[in-house]
């Protein structure tokens, strides 16, 4: 059977060795469509980012690229704009047939901790082959915050699927029409179009900017920065907003969306036709997400890094789109409901390390 697998067919595979952990995987770790992942303890801090390629394994092409290695087991700091690789608990032993895509989770990439999986043989970031048997890792590169980071730490999480089960525009309409996905009308292309909010109802604080010089964050320490210190707020009057080369941002969608706990989505992170910048570094959109007692959905968070040239933002600018997914089964528990969240119900919100910003 296509799809993506639930929880039930996670812990199936944990069970069955085709998932395992140095240490034993965890309950919490199983998510409604996923499974998050543990850094293990010991980092290597590298030169420059690099994939194994065809034949060779992560291992065999380390010397070319370490610089030293770190013991993570009392903390250690990663330092802003440096790149690490450190081997996670899990690995893989998994049957043919079955292949797996990982992301940053949301916390992590509203950090703009840029954290993508890596594998023997690997030739792409955050894609596994049919039947991947070996060893994980993930390399981390702290964007715009150094980070103190310890071992069973989950920065990133892997999605598994078997077969084909994306909705073409012709299947992502007939969802919509029986489970709004969107309120009001929906823009489909190649997946559900969503724009930037930058004329909020409420006041006129659109989104933040990362300080370029901050302390670090303790990734462990949950709601105890004030976001003064690391964050500018951005306000617009006018509905638009000038993106400066090299800055990070967080805003937010003019959407609120809705993931029915039969799909899974995730976000595209480039669009051909807006060049400036990326959009989203965390793309994994769980069953159930914008979907609680109201039923009116939930916005989507921007993490925004623009590129070469200053780049001007309008109101209602279209950035991305969700690509929506079927699932194999229905989760056991769904996204925000059955299990705590920090982001269900989401407006624009930083991660949960920072407390609530206060003008």
């Amino acid at each position: 059977m296509s799809g993506v697998f639930p929880d039930s067919k996670l812990r199936e595979l944990i069970g069955s060795g085709a998932i395992v952990g140095s240490q034993p995987i965890t309950d919490a770790q199983v998510q409604p469509a996923s499974l998050d992942l543990r850094l293990g303890k010991r980092a290597w801090r590298l030169r420059a980012s690099f994939l194994p390629g065809k034949g060779a394994r992560i291992d065999e092409r380390l010397a070319d690229f370490e610089m030293h290695s770190m013991d993570l087991s009392n903390g250690a700091v990663l330092e802003k704009g440096c790149v690490y690789l450190v081997p996670l608990m899990e690995s893989l032993r998994l049957p043919e047939g079955i292949t797996a895509v990982a992301n940053a989770k949301s916390s992590t990439g509203r950090l703009d901790l840029l954290t993508r999986l890596i594998t023997d043989e690997g030739t792409e970031f955050d894609r596994l082959p049919d039947g991947y048997d070996g060893p994980l890792y993930a390399e981390i590169c702290p964007r715009s915050f150094s980070v103190l980071v310890r071992p069973g730490m989950r920065l990133n999480q892997l999605r598994l699927r078997s077969g084909q089960a994306v909705l073409d525009d012709a299947g992502l309409r007939a969802l919509h029409a029986e489970t709004p996905l969107v309120g009001g009308t929906a823009l489909i292309d190649q997946g559900l179009g969503f724009s930037v909010d930058l004329r909020p109802e409420s006041s006129d604080l659109v989104g933040y900017r990362a300080k370029p010089h901050s302390g670090v964050i303790d990734l462990d320490r949950i709601g105890a920065y004030d976001p003064r210190e690391f964050w500018d707020p951005l306000h617009s009057r006018d509905g638009r907003l000038i993106l400066d080369p090299g800055a990070f941002y967080i805003l937010v969608s003019r959407e609120s969306v809705a993931i029915p706990a039969d799909y899974a989505a995730e976000m595209a992170p480039y669009l051909a036709m807006v060049g400036e910048f990326r959009v989203h570094y965390a793309g994994f959109f769980d069953p159930g997400f914008g979907i609680g007692p109201s039923g009116n959905g939930a916005r989507g968070v921007l993490e925004v890094r623009c590129h070469e040239a200053p780049f001007a933002l309008e109101h209602g600018q279209v950035v991305g789109r969700l690509v929506y997914e079927k699932m194999q089964a229905r989760p056991d528990r769904l996204y925000g409901q059955d299990i705590a969240s920090n982001y269900q119900g989401q407006g624009l919100k930083l991660a949960k390390q920072f407390s609530a910003y206060a003008g």
